[in-house]
C-alpha cells in the first residue's frame, strides 16, 4: 500500500461495504446499486485500494457536485426541518430504520475522501469522457433493468415519478445528453481549475 493511504482507510471502507451491500440487497434491491453514488461507493473502494488517480477523477466529475449537493440539503433540514430539492428526503421517512438510513450516510464521508485525494493527486481531465462512456453505460442499464416505479438516475422522469409529458424514448434520449452536458462537463471544468 502506497504512503498515501493509510491502511485502516481501505479495510474500514470495506467492511462498512460488507454490512451495506446485504442490507440495501434485502431492502432496496439490485437495481438500487446502479444509482450514481451507489456506483462511486464502490469505484472509491477500487480506489483505496489501487491509488488510481483516473478513477477517483471519474468519481469526482460524475458525482461529486451532487454528493455536495446531497450534503447541503441533508444538514439544511436536519437544522431547519425544511427539504430543499428532495435528493435526502428519505433520511427523514420515519418508516425506515434508523440503521439503514446511518448507512446512508456514507453520502458524508464519500465526497470528503474524495476531495482529499484531489487535493493529494489532482484531477485526470481524461475523466471527462471515461465518465460520459460510464454513465451512458449505467443510464442504459438503468433504463432495460430496473422498475420506473424505482426511477433509478431519473431515467424516467425528474424526481421521484416517471414523466408523462414526452414520449419515454425522448426523454431518456434527452436525459443521455443532459448528464454529460449540465453535470459532467461543468463539473470537469470546474475540477480542472481548482485541482490542476
Amino acid at each position: 500500500m502506497p504512503d498515501t493511504i493509510p491502511l485502516w482507510l481501505p479495510i474500514a471502507y470495506t467492511l462498512f461495504l460488507l454490512v451495506l451491500v446485504p442490507v440495501y440487497w434485502k431492502h432496496y434491491g439490485p437495481g438500487n446499486f446502479l444509482w450514481f453514488s451507489d456506483v462511486a461507493l464502490f469505484s472509491v473502494a477500487l480506489v483505496l485500494w489501487t491509488e488510481n488517480h483516473l478513477l477517483l477523477s471519474m468519481v469526482a466529475v460524475g458525482v461529486l457536485g451532487l454528493e455536495l449537493v446531497w450534503n447541503v440539503e441533508y444538514f439544511g433540514q436536519l437544522l431547519t426541518g425544511k427539504p430543499m430539492l428532495g435528493l435526502s428526503d428519505y433520511m427523514f421517512h420515519p418508516d425506515k430504520s434508523l440503521f439503514l438510513r446511518g448507512l446512508s450516510l456514507f453520502h458524508v464521508f464519500l465526497p470528503a475522501i474524495v476531495i482529499w485525494l484531489l487535493m493529494e493527486w489532482g484531477y485526470d481531465t481524461r475523466a471527462l469522457w471515461y465518465q460520459t462512456a460510464l454513465t451512458w453505460i449505467v443510464l442504459l442499464l438503468s433504463y432495460i433493468l430496473t422498475d420506473p416505479k424505482e426511477n433509478v438516475n431519473w431515467v424516467f422522469g425528474p424526481g421521484n415519478e416517471p414523466q408523462k409529458a414526452i414520449p419515454q424514448g425522448l426523454y431518456f434520449t434527452l436525459s443521455m445528453l443532459f448528464f454529460p452536458l449540465c453535470i459532467l462537463m461543468p463539473s470537469h471544468f470546474l475540477l480542472q481549475w481548482i485541482f490542476n
